[in-house]
């Protein structure tokens, strides 16, 4: 079994009253929320750093990559 971590939060009353009346789990639905909303941070930090290297990988032609990988292959 993993090892897991609590986190805690307080909310309304009324939330923990809808959550009882409609039978919601907090710790699955929580979790799922926080999965996703790293993936999309994830995702984001990701992207800003493929922007950050488009100026370098712009010098770097097609051909000259393809010829690379070619030699490399033929030396093995």
């Amino acid at each position: 079994m993993s090892k897991s971590v609590t986190v805690s939060t307080k909310i309304p009353p009324e939330l923990k009253e809808k959550i009882k009346e409609f039978k919601i789990k907090p710790s699955r639905l929580l979790r799922k929320a926080l999965e996703d909303e790293i993936r999309r941070r994830e995702a984001k930090r990701l992207t800003e750093e493929i922007e950050k290297l488009k100026p370098t990988l712009d010098k770097v032609s097609v051909e000259e990559t393809v010829k690379s990988i070619r030699e490399d292959r033929d030396h093995r």
